[in-house]
């Protein structure tokens, strides 16, 4: 009987921890915020680390502008303004969060929703399990919504 309980907890607990994100996700969609600001720290085997964090702000799904972290635009001829849209909405960095957990290649991926708006705060990614240089780290604060 006890093996059976336990049994049984296990499965309820491997079904809230992987409805977890989708959950999540929703509640950022069920919230349906138009236009927001946020900073964005990407932290990995970069040249970029002393830019972070960025300002981004996003108006219907577009990004409307990027900020280092001095206040200057990011000019879209810098070399890595691609790779920054690439985590610049919150859509854009669920997908890239949910890639990440469906790639059967990847490593381990671990991720901290908001609890009122359900976006990523924090997010470690490893794509590669035994690599030392692979890592993505991504936080997200100082979300604000705007009018």
């Amino acid at each position: 009987m006890k093996k059976l309980i336990l049994i049984s907890l296990v499965f309820i607990l491997a079904a809230c921890s992987a409805g977890g994100a989708s959950s999540d996700r929703q509640k950022w969609e069920d919230a349906k915020i138009p236009h927001y600001r946020f900073e964005l720290t990407l932290s990995c085997f970069c040249a970029f680390r002393d830019q972070m964090p960025l300002t981004i702000e996003v108006q219907d799904g577009e990004v409307v502008s990027i900020s280092f972290v001095d206040g200057q635009a990011v000019p879209t001829d810098d070399p890595n303004y691609e790779f920054y849209l690439t985590y610049g909405t919150m859509e854009k960095i669920f997908e890239r969060i949910e890639s990440a957990q469906t790639d059967p290649e990847a490593g381990e991926v671990t991720v901290t929703y908001d609890p009122t708006f359900g976006y990523p705060v924090d997010a470690s990614i490893d794509y590669i399990e035994l690599a030392a240089d692979d890592e993505m780290y991504l936080t997200v604060s100082g979300f604000a919504q705007l009018p």
